[in-house]
């Protein structure tokens, strides 16, 4: 049994595996071939964080895939009123065939597989968001051709999109970089594991050092959810190091721009820029579907 928990368990050619089932999938959605794969198959779709793109891109692609997704939110199950994760593992596990989570904790995610009979897929966690980055690398490809020697900046937190993104885009031959104020930096164990790549990862103060001659540039929001209450300080620590036509002068002269979104404009990216590579975010977007669908079928086909 598989689950798809964090990029760190699986290889570079798992990713590919998975990247080029997604590419099949687009290819017969758009000319309207059915892939019925997951028919007869029930999807509970546990959400402790809420979201646009991670639950109607599930939904719909569960719909076409032939199953049947199962909304369950943590404010009307047991699990929010105290029911160990084990035990919701245990018991969802005789109802239905998989299980997508969106929370907090990354532990969280990981007792589920543990403790459940099922494949169990990350929607996201405070650690990591494994879902949106296959669909960022099936976006990279889609318009360079490949990943491979591709540099990948990454403008802001050492959050999630960061330690995802560090992990998927190293596995795939990438040259990654991250700009972070101090105190903002990924985690250890991510950094330890870029370690491995040597000089393909880089991790730089400065914002127009990290992007110079990057092929890609993604930013994220400075504030993720659950830390609202933090937006003030985090503006301020963050000062610098907005995606603005600055930063861009210094990329490679077809650089794209992408944002996992909801994007704050005049924050971490301005306006310009983002309308300017409109077309490659809201494909990043719509291949959240498109890759999600390779890891639903990855993870729970027969």
């Amino acid at each position: 049994m598989k689950h798809f928990l964090k990029l760190l368990d699986y290889s570079g050619k798992e990713i590919i595996d998975m990247l080029n089932l997604a590419d099949q999938l687009k290819y017969e959605q758009k000319h309207g071939i059915e892939h019925k794969l997951l028919a007869g198959k029930t999807l509970g779709m546990i959400f402790q964080k809420a979201s646009t793109r991670t639950r109607v891109s599930f939904e719909v692609g569960m719909y076409q895939l032939g199953g049947y997704p199962l909304f369950l939110s943590a404010n009307d199950m047991q699990i929010g009123r105290g029911e160990p994760v084990e035990d919701t593992a245990r018991v969802l596990s005789r109802f239905i065939d998989g299980i997508m989570i969106r929370t907090f904790e990354q532990a969280e995610v990981e007792t589920l597989a543990k403790y459940g009979s099922i494949p169990v897929i990350n929607g996201l966690t405070d650690f990591c968001h494994p879902c949106q980055v296959m669909a960022d690398l099936m976006t990279i490809r889609e318009y360079k051709g490949t990943l491979e020697g591709l540099k990948l900046c990454f403008v802001g937190d050492g959050n999630n999109m960061a330690n995802s993104l560090i992990v998927g885009g190293l596995k795939t031959g990438m040259k990654v970089t991250i700009a972070c104020p101090e105190g903002y930096e990924p985690p250890e164990e991510i950094l330890e594991f870029a370690k491995q790549y040597g000089d393909k990862f880089g991790m730089y103060r400065s914002p127009k050092e990290a992007a110079q001659n990057a092929d890609v540039v993604y930013t994220d929001v400075w504030a993720s959810m659950g830390q609202e209450q933090e937006a003030k300080k985090r503006a301020e620590a963050f000062k610098g190091f907005c995606v603005d036509s600055d930063l861009m002068s210094v990329t490679n002269k077809d650089c794209m721009v992408l944002h996992c979104l909801p994007a704050h404009r005049g924050e971490e990216i301005t306006a310009e820029v983002l309308e300017a590579h409109a077309n490659e975010i809201f494909d990043e977007a719509e291949n959240r579907l498109h890759a999600q669908k390779a890891v639903l079928v990855t993870m729970m086909k027969d």
